[in-house]
Parts: C-alpha cells; sequence; structure tokens
C-alpha cells in the first residue's frame, strides 16, 4: 500500500494529501476560498437550521476535507480492506467529526448520513454526525445555480470553473475498489482517490461561494438566479432588506425584454411584491403585481394571485371599484377551472360585494 503514500491510525489505514494555498482549482487559489470561507463563517447558519453552524468546516464525502490555519486544503481518506478494519475507520471519523463546528456534504443528509449512522449503529458506536450542524450543498446549489444536471461534476465545470484530467467515472468506482481488495494491487484506486479529492476540494469552493454570496449581498450575484436564491435565503432569516434588495437585483439581471417570458423573474418579482406587502408598502407591491400581469406566458396560478392582490388593493386601498372589479374579472377570466372552486366562489362573492359598493356610490351621487 505504500504507493498510495498512507499511514496507519490504529487498524485504518488513512492517505492524505495536501493542497498549498497558492494552487489555483478554477477560477480561484485555494487561498482566496479558504479566506473567503473564514470571513463569511458567520452567515454559515443561513444554509442550514442549525444556527450553531461555524468553523471548523469539515468537507465529507468518502473522505474528508478541511482548510488549514495557513490556507492549504487538506483530504485524509480511508480505505477499509477487510471488514475488521471498518470499526477502527468509523472511531476515526468520528474523532474528526467531534472537532467540527460543521459537517458539509453533497447530498449528504439524503445519503451519506444514513448510511453512515447505519454502520455506526452495527457497530454499536455512537453516530456523533448527528450532533453535528449539517451543511447540504445540494439543496443550495440546485436553488442558487438550477443546472439541468446539477451533478458535482457539472457544478465543478460551470460555477467553479474547473475541468478534470484523466478522470475516472463515477459508475467504474465500485468495480475499481473490489478489484484492489480481491487482488491487493493499488493501481486501480489511484484515479478514484484522486477524483474523490477533487470532489472535496469543488464542495469547498461551492461552499465558499455560497457563504461569500450571504455575507456581501447581492450585488456580488452573476446571475438572477443567484441573486433570487439569495433573496430566498434572506427572506427566510427574516433579513427583509438584503431580501428585497435581492430580488431587485435578480430582476435588474434579467436578460429578457420588457413583456418577455423570464421564469426566473417571475418568481423575483412575485418574491419582491410578497416582500413590499410585507412590511406595508402597498404601492411597491402593486407596481410588481402589475409587471407580473404585463408578462407573456405568465402562468395561471402566479396571474391569478396577481389579479387577486390588486383587486384587494384597488377595493380597500386605493378606493378604485371599478379597477378593482376589473382585476377580480381578469383573474376569473383567466382560471382554467370549469367546476366552482372555493376560490372562484370567493370571487364572486367579491363581485358581488363590489357590484353593492358601486350602486351605492352612483346612487349617492344621483341623490346629489
Amino acid at each position: 500500500m505504500s504507493a498510495l503514500g498512507g499511514t496507519r491510525s490504529g487498524d485504518c489505514f488513512v492517505v492524505e494529501r495536501r493542497w498549498e494555498r497558492g494552487v489555483r482549482h478554477g477560477r480561484e487559489t485555494i487561498g482566496a476560498m479558504a479566506e473567503r470561507l473564514a470571513h463569511a463563517a458567520p452567515y454559515a447558519p443561513l444554509f442550514t437550521a442549525n444556527a450553531l453552524a461555524r468553523p471548523p468546516f469539515v468537507f465529507f464525502d468518502l473522505g474528508c476535507g478541511s482548510f488549514a490555519d495557513d490556507g492549504s486544503f487538506m483530504v485524509r481518506q480511508f480505505l477499509v480492506t477487510a471488514s475488521r478494519e471498518e470499526r477502527p475507520l468509523l472511531e476515526t471519523v468520528a474523532e474528526i467529526l467531534n472537532g467540527a463546528g460543521a459537517l458539509v456534504t453533497f447530498n449528504g443528509k439524503s445519503f451519506d448520513a444514513p448510511l453512515l449512522e447505519t454502520r455506526y449503529l452495527f457497530h454499536r458506536l455512537e453516530w456523533t454526525g448527528g450532533h453535528v450542524p449539517h451543511v447540504d450543498v445540494l439543496h443550495a446549489a440546485r436553488r442558487f445555480w438550477n443546472l439541468g444536471d446539477c451533478s458535482l461534476s457539472s457544478l465543478e465545470k460551470h460555477v467553479v470553473g474547473a475541468r478534470r484530467v484523466a478522470d475516472v467515472d463515477g459508475f467504474e468506482v465500485p468495480a475499481r475498489y473490489f478489484q484492489f481488495v480481491r487482488t491487493g494491487n493499488v493501481e486501480p484506486l489511484v484515479a478514484v482517490l484522486e477524483h474523490n479529492r477533487l470532489d472535496l476540494l469543488t464542495l469547498a469552493a461551492l461552499t465558499s461561494r455560497l457563504f461569500h454570496l450571504a455575507r456581501t449581498g447581492s450585488a456580488e450575484a452573476r446571475t438572477a438566479r443567484e441573486a433570487l436564491a439569495l433573496g430566498q435565503v434572506f427572506a427566510r432569516a427574516g433579513m427583509d432588506v438584503q431580501a428585497r434588495e435581492a430580488f431587485e437585483r435578480a430582476i435588474a439581471l434579467s436578460a429578457a425584454p420588457a413583456g418577455a417570458f423570464d421564469a426566473t423573474k417571475i418568481d423575483a418579482l412575485r418574491a419582491l411584491a410578497i416582500a413590499w406587502r410585507r412590511v406595508r408598502r402597498f404601492d411597491e407591491a402593486a407596481r410588481c403585481w402589475r409587471e407580473l400581469l404585463d408578462i407573456r406566458g405568465c402562468p395561471e396560478i402566479v396571474a391569478r394571485e396577481a389579479n387577486e392582490a390588486l383587486a384587494i388593493h384597488h377595493e380597500h386601498r386605493v378606493r378604485d371599484l371599478a379597477a378593482a372589479k376589473t382585476f377580480a374579472l381578469r383573474g376569473l377570466e383567466a382560471a382554467a377551472y370549469p367546476a366552482p372552486t372555493t376560490w372562484t366562489r370567493a370571487v364572486h362573492h367579491r363581485l358581488a360585494r363590489l357590484d353593492r359598493k358601486i350602486l351605492r356610490v352612483e346612487g349617492l351621487k344621483f341623490e346629489v
């Protein structure tokens, strides 16, 4: 096993590799990632339900990666060559997780964590990872970058800006590992371990980007999608001002001309309208709802919501009953429901009330 350059920790074989801070991975150096992550660390709780998430961050995917104080990136990978080595491996991983302020994975909440917990239970060991704040970057990645293929390799290419050369395909990994166990030949594992190390480095780069966006705000967003997702993160955290700024940035970054369909712009306008309504800035909210209705192909459910909001706004705040009736009718006409629903009954009730109000106003005018 010496060809792997590893060492034994108890009865567990560990392979260690370090990238120095000056090494580049995609658009940034390792040191730049480390600095951004350190500065943005207080924003980690925005990406997990656990408010205690803090450094040190341990990036986990078969191996464990972390940034050192000097800005380098260290990866420790664990190999099991026989079943008797699994328990020492789990004990070694537990030691690392016990010192973590947050565990960072890619789809780890659905896959890695449950699988590991099962193995710890089998060996009657405590699964310490259940007590560590867990940031699953996959969920954030889907919202922020919305790639058709949201795999780690795709994100590495399009977001991090890194390209791998002579990389092993993921589907080959199990066969290579079992070949190693069966023959003792380490050569098939060399490419597998390098693949895993790059996965961990890309995971760290994505995390650095996400936390940095949360720290600096929407001005750093490169795309409308990034700005929209950031606004949603801020909104969930009750950071209303930052959320509105992010939604406005998403609208500004939309490349679609006025009135043209753009799903991200539609989501951002709707979110901004709701955000303005939350702080009782009803005129600003109404402008967003109107802009939504001007977009060709606006989804029916959004158009219905916009018409309803504008009907309420004009009836109760602007006191323009005719406009309120127009918006209520538009919402009803656009609905694709052949049978009455709770919503359509509510609209008919609103229309009847508006008609009574309009008749009353007209009657008063006639008496005068």
